[in-house]
């Protein structure tokens, strides 16, 4: 009998342990985060995904930093956008190579507050890009 009451205590306790555990909160996201580029020409291309995990809709904007955060000069197409609820979309980020023949880079997607909503945070996550120019 007691090894009958240790087990059935055992598992009660654990299925309120894994009750008690935090939730998975959802995070906003961007696909993928991490990615090596090789090119031909002066410039490379990165194909990035931002999604949207919430019940409500959200507005993104895509930006490109260098790899000390500094903004810099590339095409994003599109750089702002709506994003609905539980979707995702491609953007596509050019990025010149500035003479270099490697060029590391972080884009970032950045959730912006509509006008006005009570929060003012910007949510903001970046992936890490390395483009290398090949040789002809």
């Amino acid at each position: 009998m007691k090894l009958n009451n240790k087990i059935i205590f055992a598992a009660i306790a654990g299925s309120l342990s894994l009750t008690l555990l935090p939730s998975v909160a959802a995070a906003q996201s961007m696909s993928p985060m991490k990615a090596k580029i090789d090119s031909f020409t002066d410039s490379f291309a990165v194909r990035v995904f931002p999604a949207n995990p919430y019940q409500h809709r959200i507005r993104v904007e895509v930006k490109v930093y260098d790899k000390d955060f500094r903004p810099i000069s590339a095409v994003v197409s599109p750089a702002e956008f709506t994003l609905g609820a539980s979707f995702s979309r491609p953007v596509t980020v050019v990025v010149p190579f500035a003479g270099g023949e490697n060029r590391k880079v972080r884009i970032c997607t950045e959730a912006i507050p509509f006008p006005g909503q009570k929060s003012t945070i910007k949510a903001q996550i970046c992936g890490k890009y390395l483009g290398t120019r090949l040789q002809q």
